[in-house]
């Protein structure tokens, strides 16, 4: 008893040493923009048998603890992509994570048949093996490089490397099965099965990831759990859909991706609160699997094969990924410099080692043989495109003025007011209120900090350069605020961030905006006119005040000393989804719609108030 306990003592010590020893080593990586993944893996390899000597090799625990580090990664990646990039990058992000990750499979096992010892099948297998780029890796080096690249690009980038993980598993472990069972099959026969496997995982998986991804969403709109519940029971949930997704047949790490993308663009409560924990929890599954992996290598056994695994690494690196990027990126409009960044950035990482414990697992003849390969191809990666990203960026001019934003954020929900922020910004030199613009109501501190001192608003005066401003909002503005307060860029009567795409007539009727776009009125608001209704919704209007009318958002330009509204804006503002609203309508495609509608209603009679047809 007393040795079990001692034991118990040992095993945490030492675990909560190693994940301290990661952790501190983040802030090594983002001082010298490393890769994280290499410094977690050298840390497992430093305390492993050829370091330290702590013995680990329990395949089966290593995959078990690694695929449950994957699901919750998958989750919280799909959680935090916005839908914006989502729609932006979807289909080619698409592409690259399927056709492009068995045509990278493909090439890289052509050359490992010539450059190893293995036979076809387990060069396609090692090639399966390889073929995904790592998440985690990407997402940190995109970040901690401060690199600001096209936003297309990056959403490209980080919605393949989180998508591209199921294609490569399910490659990986029919290939194990076919090779342990039966050897080298038909190809026709292998072909088919491998179509036939691959249709049912992504099906069955992206049915459950949708049907999972509403069903947390209605759960935790509906059950009034306890905020430090809440978390726990979100992941819990999605661990659930991975095991049973995979128990039907079908991908748990897609299912659990699918679920996260729609539950984290769902709106729902406590989002915030959600985004932190996941967060943190996420940091600490990729430290755990990480170092896992990194136990579980015997660094003695590479010398005999590294010249191999190095010439197949650099034939995934130049041929194979280009290639399949390539060709991937063949329909959409990529320019050469972008498909070539995307293609340098194919960074292998912990899948890949992941997925290499299953030929061992499998108890294939060459299984450690492979997992020794998959390792030193990963190391290879990280070597040299991870250290190059930042170069090669600014070589094929990706790199963009950085974004300048909120120096904090904190999502708020409040009860009876749902989506609001409290953003805090330092009023930059030359920025619209830094040289005397108005401020809309809406966008007024609630605290301003001058020199170390707090003042009220109101006692702070005009507010000057390098203040510190405190500001709750709802979170419709953060965009307008970025160009207010921390933007050297001036505000213009066409600014259509500010004042809309065009200017209407506040004396019209405020029907015909019903008629020509579909707005939003009550019936008491059908006989007004649209400035009265402004007015009637603001009570006291002012400058860049706005009314939200469902597809349309009306934004007053000026008023008179009255405070009368004389100069309104109108902005096309993209509709809610909704059954009627496919959920990857673009905002250019409802723009083209109430365009379309526009056109057939300029084509109407004059109204009986005897003006001209689109006089508003």
């Amino acid at each position: 008893m007393q040795g079990m306990i001692e034991g118990v003592y040992l095993i945490t010590l030492v675990g909560t040493a190693l994940v301290l020893a990661a952790a501190f080593s983040s802030l090594i990586a983002f001082r010298f923009g490393a890769p994280l993944l290499l410094l977690f893996l050298g840390i497992g390899l430093g305390t492993g048998v050829d370091g330290l000597g702590l013995a680990f090799d329990n395949a089966s625990a290593a995959y078990f603890i690694g695929s449950i580090a994957l699901a919750v990664i998958l989750f919280d990646s799909g959680f935090g992509t916005p839908m914006t990039s989502f729609r932006q990058a979807a289909l080619p992000a698409f592409s690259l994570a399927t056709i492009g990750v068995v045509l990278t499979a493909g090439l890289f096992g052509v050359a490992a048949f010539f450059m190893t010892r293995l036979d076809w099948m387990e060069s396609f297998l090692l090639g399966s093996i390889v073929a995904s780029t790592d998440a985690a890796a990407v997402f940190f080096l995109l970040r901690a490089g401060n690199l600001h690249i096209r936003e297309k690009v990056r959403s490209t980038l980080e919605i393949e490397s989180g998508s591209n993980d199921p294609i490569a598993i399910f490659l990986s472990l029919a290939l194990v099965q076919i090779i342990s069972v039966a050897g080298a099959p038909e190809p026709s026969a292998f072909a088919l099965d491998i179509t036939l496997g691959f249709l049912t995982q992504m099906g069955i998986g992206s049915l459950a990831g949708l049907a999972g991804g509403r069903l947390i969403v209605m759960l935790i709109d509906r059950l009034k759990l306890d905020a430090g519940l809440l978390p726990i029971f979100v992941i819990t949930l999605s661990l659930l859909l991975f095991g049973a997704t995979g128990a039907l047949g079908g991908s748990g790490f897609l299912a659990v991706y699918v679920a996260g993308l729609v539950a984290g663009n769902s709106g729902m409560r406590s989002t915030a609160t959600l985004k932190r924990f996941q967060d943190g929890i996420s940091w600490l599954a990729q430290i755990i699997m990480f170092l896992v992996l990194g136990l579980f290598a015997t660094p003695t056994q590479f010398m005999t094969i590294l010249p191999a695994a190095v010439g197949v690494s650099l034939v995934l690196i130049f041929v194979a990924r280009p290639i399949a990027v390539s060709l991937c990126l063949l329909p959409f409009s990529y320019e050469r410099a972008e498909t070539a960044f995307i293609s340098w950035v194919g960074l292998r990482g912990a899948v890949s080692i992941l997925l290499a414990l299953t030929p061992i697992i499998g108890g294939l003849e060459n299984g450690r043989y492979l997992f020794n390969m998959a390792f030193i191809v990963v190391l290879v990666s990280l070597l040299i495109q991870g250290w190059t990203i930042g170069p090669v960026a600014r070589r094929l001019g990706l790199i963009i003025p950085p974004r300048i934003g909120p120096l904090e954020k904190f999502e708020l929900e409040l009860p009876g007011s749902a989506h609001h922020e409290l953003l805090s910004y330092r009023v930059v030199a030359g920025s619209p209120v830094a040289r005397g613009e108005r401020i809309p109501r809406w966008a007024r501190p609630s605290l301003v900090i001058r020199e170390g001192r707090s003042l009220k608003p109101q006692d702070a005066g005009r507010l000057a350069t390098d203040d510190l401003v405190y500001i709750f909002v709802s979170d419709r503005y953060p965009r307008l605020l970025d160009r207010l307060f921390a933007s050297r860029v001036a505000l213009d009567a066409d600014d259509e961030d500010f004042f809309g795409s065009f200017a209407v007539d506040p004396d019209q009727p405020a029907s015909e905006l019903e008629a020509a776009y579909g707005a939003t009125l009550r019936d008491n608001e059908r006989p007004l006119t649209i400035g009265a209704l402004m007015t009637a919704r603001l009570g006291h209007p002012e400058y860049a005040d706005r009314v939200s009318l469902g597809a349309i958002e009306l934004i007053v330009r000026d008023t008179n000393a009255k405070g009368q509204i004389v100069s309104v804006g109108l902005s096309i503002e993209p509709h809610p989804v909704g059954p009627s609203m496919p959920l990857l309508l673009t905002a250019g495609e409802i723009r083209d719609r109430l365009a379309a509608l526009f056109r057939r209603w300029r084509a109407k009679p004059a109204p009986e108030t005897g003006g001209e047809p689109g006089d508003v």
